[in-house]
């Protein structure tokens, strides 16, 4: 009785915590900060008083307007543009300043529906959520270069694509003469080719900057399970702090040589890359306005001297697309952009996380389904698990059969715990069983299952993936309620309920696949027989429905491998003890299963069914339970 007053207790408490730190941390988390983002719409972006720039670091990028525009409206008022046209992207770049700062993703949309809008990756000031990249030089001894308000030329026409770059040229009137060549490839990078003449009479000294900005968030769904924010990799150390890492005022700095820097989201990302042999200072700060935040990341390469009659010369590159895992790799070792594929939160459990998304997306490019690539994953996964499962379901066949004696022995020293458990434990070494070697393979099997969410959550060839039927993005729950009868119904469930119940929204966005997934877990706890403990034998009966309502709200995708991985684990349990010698108890444990057993017990002469369970003579019927225990 203690143990299950224990057991229910530590359910109870553990319930407890989790209701408390949803209601008292992670919902005041999130109201304050969609309250924040409400009130960063409703400002307006007034422009940030700017510092002098000095040499020694990047300037800090005027990157807001006092009113708001349409996003056609900044792109008209804005000056003279270069278009941009890839098969991944379009936009324009901005002469004044020669600023990358609109750019979509032609092969993203916004919902599953190919005819919704592009996504928006970069955007121009004056429109709601600026965001954009800008590359320049910074001068000693009061040099003018190019500023953010300077007015570039383009030399020739055209738009820029993968076989058309574009040049652009400024001139201080000074006798420096800056010239850059932009070129760009098929995906998403961009090459930056930067020199500059000096025809003055005296000596310059030129600092070579690039910086990415953005201004406020969009009220968008952020996650707390991954990374969104700067990122970046120096020299095989990785600093990537959250946007509220950063604080105004406390700008974080280093010096590395080779590596990269930017800001990412969840499936899109702009980088700065300089030149990989070349030393430079990285900084990520932050500002804040009138309520609106800023956040740019930048560096700042060594100054390179520049004498009368001669000139420098500086490469650097801009990623600005999807975080396609192949084409990061593909940038990583042909272009030598080190551990780009980093860029995509793989989570702690990245030694199993990358290699479980290389085999799905394998599957997925051979098979041309995700569907299959899914159910191939699973039946992969059980059969690298089959050893430890037979391990696992052949000690829950020997510890089954040791039931008796074990409830034998907690009767004898029912008043005396020490020798029960001493009793217990030198059953178990006679019989050389394991207590908690059926354990341990659900255990391992832990991180697997977070590195299949991770897979689903972060990396972006899951975003709107389809599967059979109506599912048709792995990466969200599943569309299906029976709010309104799984789709039958031309609604949808509400996003949350309202007030003190907002934290049970979970309950209304039960869809087919969970109740599927549910199905099979409760079948798999009806393979054995019931605990004699009814504490143990409520909770078993319960976790299927905890699951389901649990798991609705996560990636469909992670909910169909569950499903899948039920049944074979079923099918597997089934094969083993049956190898075993072990009786198969499924359908006898089954509520429908009992209904037949009743109705197909066997009659008398006079038709009567005969009462095994209240056999009179009692001898009988305790043969009867005790075949049914075993």
């Amino acid at each position: 009785m203690n143990e299950n007053r224990n057991i229910t207790l530590a359910m109870v408490l553990s319930l407890a915590v989790l209701a408390g730190w949803y209601f008292f941390i992670a919902q005041p988390q999130m109201r304050a900060e969609q309250a924040k983002q409400a009130h960063q719409a409703e400002l307006g972006h007034k422009k940030v008083q700017q510092p002098q720039a000095a040499p020694s670091q990047a300037p800090q990028a005027n990157a807001a307007t006092a009113s708001h525009l349409s996003r056609p409206q900044a792109l008209a008022s804005g000056g003279a543009r270069i278009a941009i046209d890839t098969p991944t992207v379009d936009g324009s770049i901005l002469l004044k300043g020669a600023r990358f700062d609109d750019l979509r993703l032609k092969n993203y949309h916004e919902t599953v529906d190919k005819k919704s809008p592009e996504i928006v990756l970069f955007s121009p000031d004056r429109t709601p959520y600026p965001y954009f990249a800008e590359f320049g030089w910074t001068a000693g001894g009061g040099a003018r270069v190019p500023t953010d308000s300077s007015q570039w030329k383009q030399t020739g026409g055209g738009a820029l694509s993968p076989d058309h770059p574009v040049t652009l040229s400024w001139n201080n009137g000074e006798g420096l003469v800056f010239t850059r060549t932009i070129s760009v490839d098929r995906d998403y990078m961009f090459t930056l080719d930067d020199s500059v003449a000096n025809r003055s009479g005296k000596s310059v000294t030129l600092y070579p900057y690039a910086l990415v900005v953005r201004v406020g968030l969009p009220n968008e769904k952020h996650y707390y399970s991954l990374h969104e924010g700067f990122i970046g990799k120096m020299q095989g150390s990785t600093r990537d702090p959250s946007y509220d890492a950063v604080k105004p005022g406390q700008p974080q700095s280093w010096h590395s040589t080779g590596g990269w820097l930017g800001i990412t989201d969840k499936y899109w990302m702009a980088t700065l890359i300089p030149p990989q042999n070349a030393a430079f200072d990285g900084t990520y700060q932050t500002g804040n306005s009138g309520g609106t935040q800023t956040y740019q990341a930048d560096y700042r390469l060594a100054g390179m001297p520049v004498a009368p009659g001669a000139s420098a010369h500086v490469d650097q590159r801009l990623f600005a697309g999807a975080k396609v895992v192949s084409i990061l790799d593909t940038y990583r070792d042909k272009e030598n952009v080190p551990a780009f594929e980093d860029a995509v939160d793989w989570g702690w459990y990245f030694f199993i996380t990358k290699p479980m998304f290389s085999l799905l997306d394998f599957f997925h490019n051979y098979f041309g389904s995700m569907a299959i690539a899914i159910v191939l994953l699973t039946i992969t996964i059980r059969l690298l698990f089959f050893p430890l499962a037979q391990t696992q379901f052949k000690s829950m066949t020997r510890m089954k059969k040791l039931q008796p004696q074990v409830e034998s022995i907690k009767e004898r020293f029912a008043d005396d715990r020490v020798r029960q458990q001493q009793e217990m434990m030198d059953l178990y070494k006679r019989e050389k069983v394991n207590p908690v070697s059926g354990c341990l393979p659900m255990l391992i099997q832990i991180p697997v299952f977070f590195s299949l969410y991770k897979v689903l959550l972060v990396t972006i060839e899951m975003r709107h993936a389809p599967f059979i039927g109506w599912i048709h993005d792995l990466s969200a729950p599943d569309p299906t309620t029976y709010f309104n009868l799984f789709g039958l119904l031309p609604w949808s469930a509400p996003d949350s309920l309202p007030g003190i119940l907002s934290g049970l929204t979970f309950l209304l966005h039960v869809g087919v696949w969970p109740i599927i997934m549910g199905m099979t877990q409760w079948v798999q706890t009806k393979l054995n027989p019931a605990s004699a403990d009814p504490v143990q034998a409520s909770m078993m009966n319960w976790m299927p429905v905890i699951f389901t309502f649990m798991l609705a709200a996560f990636p469909v995708g992670l909910v169909i491998y569950y499903a899948w991985s039920n049944t074979l684990s079923l099918a597997q349990q089934w094969y083993i003890m049956h190898s075993q010698g072990v009786e198969v108890h499924l359908f006898k444990n089954l509520s429908f299963g009992r209904a037949a057993a009743r109705f197909a017990a066997p009659r008398t002469i006079e038709g009567k069914a005969k009462d095994v369970t209240n056999d009179p003579q009692g001898g009988k019927g305790k043969k009867r339970r005790a075949d049914d225990d075993d």
